[in-house]
């Protein structure tokens, strides 16, 4: 199984931690915190598995500084993560999209004006075998072969008078074609199919909010990466943060919006021209800081500098300098 991308650099922090521990009350140690006072409290942050590798390290290095402080970080999904938000039962939601509106209707019916802040910049990343021949995939492309109207194609070859028809390259190999990717639970799952699917589903009058029923979903990225490392005819998508750490283990398809094929990396999405780009986010419970003494010295450490380096430790990609600039705004708005 392959090990979560992050998880070295999450026990590097722990160990920080537990040398801080040892520390004990000294005066000059930095977790005294807050203006003065030791930060103590707890969290509960739930959402996304692509936002929690960060989010995870945020958190180990907060603790590393604040002993006193309590921190649950899970990753059901984000859609699975704002339910639980919007019930007020988390401060902190992890999203790998933006919050919709029957979401924020949600929130607000509880009394909840959710805060948002953008934390980071990913790359879809589609993946395949190492072994696979196709190299590069158009959005036609890849709606014959995740879209709607491919339920019941068993083989790559299936798919291509789909392909031709929907403006594909197609050429694929006459193999067994074994799908694993995120649920409906999962913002990426809803980022892939908003960016790549629904424009070509629309116009074709097919459902523009599903993938093909037929795949095997999984919440699990481990599981989506070991589908492509291990079977020649996998195929999926993950958080560029996965593929890095699954290296040659996998192939990584580049993809042609409409511009010409473009691989993934930290470079091509911060200049635009890698056409599966999203931010990543999280979203603040406002009504929770008068409360919950942990809650803003946790935000301010994660917008600080070394809670933002976490982004690229974890293999994401940092944000432009006036976009965190702009979630730092947003914070400080939200705390006034």
């Amino acid at each position: 199984m392959t090990r979560k991308p992050w998880s070295r650099l999450v026990l590097a922090a722990l160990a920080l931690s537990l040398v801080a521990a040892a520390c004990g009350d000294d005066p000059n140690d930095p977790g005294i915190e807050n203006g003065g006072e030791e930060v103590t409290g707890s969290l509960n942050i739930s959402g996304s598995s692509t936002v929690e590798p960060i989010t995870s390290l945020v958190a180990e290095k907060f603790r590393a500084e604040n002993l006193e402080v309590e921190i649950a970080v899970d990753g059901p999904g984000t859609s699975d993560g704002f339910e639980l938000f919007c019930n007020g039962e988390t401060d902190i939601s992890d999203a790998s999209r933006a919050i919709d509106e029957e979401e924020v209707a949600a929130c607000e019916a509880n009394g909840i004006s959710p805060v948002e802040i953008e934390v980071g910049l990913d790359a879809l990343t589609v993946i395949g075998n190492p072994a696979n021949s196709i190299s590069c995939m158009t959005f036609g492309d890849l709606y014959a072969l995740f879209g709607p109207e491919s339920e019941g194609f068993d083989s790559w070859a299936d798919a291509n008078d789909l392909a031709a028809e929907v403006g594909g390259n197609g050429g694929f190999p006459d193999q067994p074609l074994t799908i694993v990717a995120p649920g409906a639970e999962s913002g990426t799952f809803g980022s892939f199919i908003e960016i790549t699917l629904e424009d070509i589903a629309g116009e074709r009058e097919q459902p523009d909010d599903v993938l093909r029923t037929d795949y095997q979903s999984s919440g699990d990225d481990n599981v989506i990466i070991d589908n492509a490392a291990g079977n020649a005819s996998g195929l999926g998508f993950v958080g560029f943060s996965y593929a890095e750490a699954a290296s040659d283990t996998v192939k990584k398809f580049e993809v042609d919006g409409g511009d010409g094929c473009v691989a993934p990396s930290a470079d091509t999405v911060i200049d635009g021209s890698y056409p599966i780009s999203r931010s990543l986010y999280i979203y603040v419970n406002p009504n929770k800081l008068a409360e919950n003494p942990a809650l803003e010295p946790f935000v301010d450490y994660y917008l600080s500098e070394e809670g933002v380096a976490s982004v690229e430790e974890v293999d994401y990609v940092a944000l432009p300098t006036d976009r965190l600039d702009a979630a730092i705004s947003a914070w400080e708005d939200a705390k006034a």
